[in-house]
């Protein structure tokens, strides 16, 4: 995924991103998919202020801990057969979104298994917080 700290709302941010996590879910809304787990690769850019997270004492709680991310995914995607990976893509967006250090972000799932005549087929989504 392609940063967007130069987008003016993000130029005071720094990114965190997780990379290409790979879990096995129940996903699909074709018969063959709702038998079994689908591998499902996961990425995560966070933007969060610079203000809200540089450390001063080199300590984990002054900044958004990455197990935060992986976390949240694991508990969304526990909660059962998910039909759309844009759905799935929304929800671990809100997820991200509702960290009160987190301006932004950006999710995309890719399932590398549907096709053999390509790499991946997948689905990006990208949220901004309003500022105040």
């Amino acid at each position: 995924m392609q940063s967007l700290l130069s987008h003016p709302s993000l130029m005071d941010c720094r990114r965190l991103f997780l990379r290409d996590y790979q879990v096995f879910i129940n996903i699909g809304v074709h018969p063959f998919e709702k038998t079994g787990e689908q591998r499902v690769l996961i990425n995560v850019d966070l933007y969060i202020p610079l203000a809200l997270s540089t450390p001063k004492a080199d300590e984990l709680g002054e900044v958004v801990d990455y197990d935060f991310i992986r976390r949240s995914i694991a508990e969304r995607v526990g909660q059962g057969h998910i039909h759309l990976q844009e759905t799935l893509c929304d929800d671990v967006l809100a997820l991200m979104l509702a960290h009160p250090k987190v301006r932004a972000a950006r999710v995309s799932t890719e399932k590398p298994d549907v096709y053999p005549d390509c790499a991946s087929v997948g689905c990006d989504v990208f949220g901004l917080k309003e500022r105040t």
